[in-house]
């Protein structure tokens, strides 16, 4: 007879008798219950071999290989650093200290009750470790997510402000072994390894203090430094090139830290080829014409040159970084402006030569394409009836003279030197200091006016952590008058990434590289002075024809209001900044 729950068949027959359902002696039952128990037990046995080991004891993390997270290792863990977890809690294979659930140590069996049965204590046991696991997998999936967005904005991090740098090797940036367990821990957490989420990112307005103290530690030489380390890695999960102007600063900087890191840890040497690329040379052209603050040093300059040459027949432009040429389209039609409202004034015919330092690849960094961008100014003037010749010319610093220039007796004698003199070597990288060789040449040929235009930050003499420093300010403001900027031009967000990158360019290059890698070495207005008083040159006050014509440029064509003119004291250059922050100055020497 079969019973109704599943299970064995309960009905024996004893000694080949017939009996009864249920009808048997104490001992048969006593015998049954024996080996019910026996084959609970080996059932348990085999499902405990069959569950995966659950303990992570710490030495298995010795056997561990640090991983690499976005170029950056993480250590296994001390000696010292196991001993520093407390009791409480289980080291897991990442690293990290979570609390120990004691029933699920090796060896360590949840207790069997003799009131319960064998069969639901198996059951409870299976659906404890099944509910761990799926704990684990949920942990892990999540963990990746993260991790995969966030190597993805490092990965474009790294891809757009500098070229791809050796791989730090293993130990670069590792934290010396230490007895404390809060530091121990901190500095194994701050290299996450994959399998788990990234540091969070600091509060607005943290971020760029923790740059700065990271800064400094790298400048002292701490590259041990814990706090160094774990700071990387906020840092890393705080920057985004695609977010706001703070993140988009804190992506630059960290790409600035990571190339002076890389650089003296590994002695790779990041090459200045860049900085003359196509790709460059477009960016930096796309930033003169959507930065407010580049533009209109341009258009003061034009302004500048026009007060000086007027009524003038024969004009000659000695021009260091003609560019693509917009600043002469804004020149010329300037200067059909005048005739339009004096018709009685004589067209000037002009000249315009570009000067290309044979020596250094660094100034008229288009001379490939100079000639195409000579013809094209030339047709706009022939267009607007002006008559205009433009030709190059190859000279070195120390042979720039009339006879080589081609100066010619009667014409009056213009230097544009805009945004090009910052990437001429000083005294600080050649003794022959052809920065202030050009200056000199400038002065021997006696010119009616020199108009020079630089960015406002010293990336010349300062050391690293106050390069660094004085960056963040620079370029932070540089960003937001940018997003400022770019918000009301359509397709501004495409051109204005394109301008940051070449930006980005230019601050791993004057921030992370000394010696003769440096290649970007501005210097601020007062420094400048210093240099053209060396060569001769005196000031020349920017009157109200060149200065007007820029006020009233900014505020007609509706801009945002944080952008503002400064005029020096004797009008003798005006600064144009961001909210208070002065980016770019114009002067006028002679």
């Amino acid at each position: 007879m079969a019973s109704g729950f599943p299970g064995p068949e309960l009905g024996l027959r004893a000694g080949g008798r017939g009996g009864s359902l249920l009808k048997r002696t104490l001992a048969d039952m006593e015998r049954q219950h024996q080996q019910q128990q026996m084959q609970l037990q080996h059932q348990q046995s085999l499902f405990l071999r069959s569950v995966k080991q659950r303990t992570l004891a710490a030495p298995s993390i010795a056997a561990l290989s640090p991983p690499v997270v976005g170029g950056f290792p993480c250590n296994s863990f001390s000696a010292a650093t196991q001993s520093s977890v407390s009791s409480s809690s289980t080291v897991t294979s990442a690293g990290f200290a979570f609390p120990r659930r004691p029933e699920l140590l090796a060896g360590s069996v949840p207790e069997v009750r003799s009131s319960g049965s064998l069969r639901d204590q198996l059951k409870e046991l299976e659906r404890r470790l099944l509910l761990e696991d799926e704990e684990d997998e949920v942990t892990a999936s999540g963990s990746a997510g993260t991790h995969a967005e966030w190597s993805e904005a490092i990965q474009s991090l790294m891809s757009t402000p500098q070229p791809p740098v050796a791989t730090t090797t293993a130990g670069h940036l590792s934290p010396s072994p230490t007895s404390s367990s809060s530091s121990t821990i901190s500095s194994s957490a701050s290299c996450s390894p994959p399998s788990m989420p990234s540091p969070p990112p600091p509060p607005t307005g943290t971020s760029r203090q923790m740059l700065l103290d990271t800064a400094t530690a790298i400048g002292e030489g701490n590259l041990q430094a814990a706090t160094a380390t774990a700071n990387l890695a906020v840092i890393k999960a705080a920057a985004n090139p695609r977010g706001d102007a703070e993140q988009r600063l804190t992506a630059m900087m960290y790409a600035t830290l990571f190339s002076r890191l890389n650089n003296l840890q590994t002695g790779s040497s990041q090459a200045v080829a860049e900085l003359r690329s196509p790709e460059h040379f477009a960016a930096t052209q796309m930033l003169y014409d959507l930065s407010p603050c580049f533009k209109l040093a341009f258009i003061a300059a034009n302004h500048a040159i026009l007060e000086a040459t007027k009524d003038e027949p024969n004009i000659h432009i000695l021009d260091f970084e003609v560019g693509h040429g917009s600043q002469y389209a804004a020149f010329l039609h300037a200067l059909t402006q005048r005739f339009r409202h004096r018709p009685s004034l004589s067209r000037p015919t002009i000249r315009v030569t570009a000067v290309v330092d044979s020596s250094s690849p660094f100034t008229n960094i288009n001379s490939g394409g100079l000639r195409v961008v000579g013809e094209r100014i030339e047709k706009l003037a022939e267009r607007v009836g002006v008559e205009l010749r433009f030709s190059v010319v190859s000279q070195r610093p120390g042979e720039l003279d009339a006879v080589a220039l081609g100066c010619e007796p009667g014409e009056v004698l213009i230097v544009n030197l805009a945004f090009v003199l910052s990437r001429v070597a000083d005294e600080s990288v050649s003794l022959a200091n052809p920065r202030d060789e050009i200056l000199r040449r400038v002065r021997a040929l006696q010119p009616r006016l020199v108009t020079l235009a630089e960015q406002e930050i010293n990336t010349t003499t300062a050391a690293f952590p106050a390069r660094f420093a004085e960056a963040c300010d620079h370029y932070g403001a540089l960003l937001e008058s940018l997003e400022a900027t770019a918000a009301a031009a359509v397709q501004g967000v495409a051109e204005r990434a394109r301008a940051e990158a070449g930006l980005a360019r230019r601050a791993v290059n004057a921030v992370a590289r000394e010696g003769w890698e440096r290649v970007e070495r501005c210097e601020v207005l007062g420094k400048w002075r210093a240099r053209m008083g060396m060569a001769g040159l005196k000031p020349v006050p920017l009157g109200p024809s060149a200065v007007e014509p820029v006020k009233y440029r900014l505020e007609s064509a509706g801009s945002n209001p944080g952008f503002t003119i400064k005029e020096e004291v004797g009008g003798v250059a005006l600064g144009f900044g961001w909210r208070g922050r002065v980016l770019t100055v114009l002067s006028a020497w002679r």
